[in-house]
């Protein structure tokens, strides 16, 4: 019945067919009365109260009335209409002023309704005391309070309504602000994970798979005349490849590298130092320094993959002789450094982004020292080697960053 509110709740359900039932009531009482007490007019009496029941039951009935606030106050004015003729023949029409106060006040804008209320108090009491051919001020007191009663409660719904809808959007927001945040978690995790097996890819299966390259160039070279150095190269190439479908599978389900299973990090740092220098024309030397502590398996993997990726770019790209691997514990930090005799060359001038040319590595090294709270530095200048230093706190960070590898990639650390 409402031109302006939305759909209607249970609650409001049984309010609206009460205050049905309630005109009614008022209009049979009205039209009993006459007929029962042998009023004069008794059929005009009976007459107009069924017509103001017959525009009254209109209201809830045309769809008009519920869109258009104009077609309400059009039905609200033929009601008020009937009504009017109704009181002048009856004064018991007077109680149905009560029930015309709420549909004022609901149909009617805010600042028409008491307006609206205040005059049909006001014909009200004059309609009654036309009919007792007097007046006092006690006909005032019924048709004023039950106005006053009217303004009040429906105030009080409209308020509790606004707060019950502000709610209700606070919620929708909240729900569709949860439903953001899971999907911007899922998609984090997501990344992460793209992440994480970007640069294990990168410091396992990339590199391994360039070291078997260059041993099967290698044993190219030595057939016909040297089968024994093939053999060695061939050998060391299957072996590689054992290594590396080791280390896939172990980074596929998030373990720990396989050269740090039962062993300590300098341990496995020595023996990449000794299988470089074994597969490959660098003589790769391992040195400890300081007194080894316990270190989370988030440091070894870190500072392992850092070692693996330093020393496979210079044997790819620095024609080094040789290489020195250190790994220093020193007070609440532990370094790693690795220091070639290569080519070097000029950071500042890295060639651009090139992910075909698996220019992954130093924006893998960063991204892992980063998150461990750490940091990385190279340095290096034509002709005079390259020097990389991985430096990470003992105690990891209370809230470490998350892992974030630029897009696109670095290149790699030597040219």
């Amino acid at each position: 019945m409402n031109a302006t509110a939305p759909t209607l709740t249970p609650t409001t359900r049984v309010l609206a067919w009460c205050l049905h039932l309630l005109v009614f009531g008022l209009l049979a009482l009205a039209a009993g009365r006459a007929v029962a007490d042998g009023r004069p007019h008794v059929g005009p009496v009976v007459a107009s109260a069924a017509a103001c029941a017959l525009v009254y039951t209109a209201g809830p009935v045309l769809p008009g009335v519920r869109r258009s606030r104009r077609a309400a106050a059009l039905w609200l004015t033929a009601v008020g209409g009937v009504w009017l003729v109704l009181l002048a023949l009856s004064p018991d029409a007077v109680w149905v002023a009560f029930p015309l106060y709420f549909l004022q006040l609901h149909l009617l804008p805010r600042r028409t309704g008491p307006a609206v209320v205040a005059a049909t108090a006001a014909v009200a009491v004059a309609g009654y005391a036309a009919h007792q051919h007097s007046f006092s001020p006690a006909m005032v007191i019924g048709p004023a309070l039950g106005g006053a009663v009217a303004v009040a409660v429906v105030r009080g719904y409209q308020a509790l309504y606004r707060e019950s809808e502000e709610r209700r959007q606070l919620i929708e927001e909240l729900t569709a602000t949860r439903a953001d945040l899971a999907d911007a978690q899922h998609a984090a995790g997501v990344l992460a994970e793209r992440e994480r097996l970007a640069r294990e890819i990168h410091d396992t299966l990339a590199q391994g798979l360039s070291s078997i390259q260059l041993l099967l160039r290698a044993c190219e070279r030595a057939l016909p005349d040297r089968p024994e150095a093939a053999a060695r190269h061939a050998e060391a190439a299957r072996q590689a490849a054992v290594d590396n479908l080791a280390e896939a599978r172990r980074f596929v389900a998030a373990l720990s590298p396989p050269a740090l299973d039962g062993t300590t990090l300098a341990d496995a740092v020595a023996r990449l130092c000794a299988t470089t220098s074994a597969r490959h024309r660098l003589a790769a030397r391992f040195r400890l320094t300081g007194d080894a502590a316990p270190l989370p398996i988030a440091h070894e993997v870190a500072l392992l993959r850092i070692a693996q990726s330093a020393l496979a770019n210079t044997v790819r790209h620095s024609g080094a002789a040789g290489a020195e691997v250190t790994l220093s514990y020193s007070g609440e930090h532990i370094t790693l450094g690795v220091v070639d005799n290569g080519c070097g060359f000029d950071p500042g001038r890295l060639a651009a982004p090139d992910v075909e040319s698996g220019g992954f590595g130093l924006a893998a090294m960063r991204a892992r020292v980063d998150a461990l709270g750490g940091a990385l530095t190279l340095r290096s200048a034509p002709g005079h080697g390259t020097a990389l230093t991985a430096r990470l706190p003992l105690t990891p960070p209370t809230s470490p960053e998350p892992t974030h590898v630029p897009d696109p990639p670095m290149t790699r650390t030597n040219p």
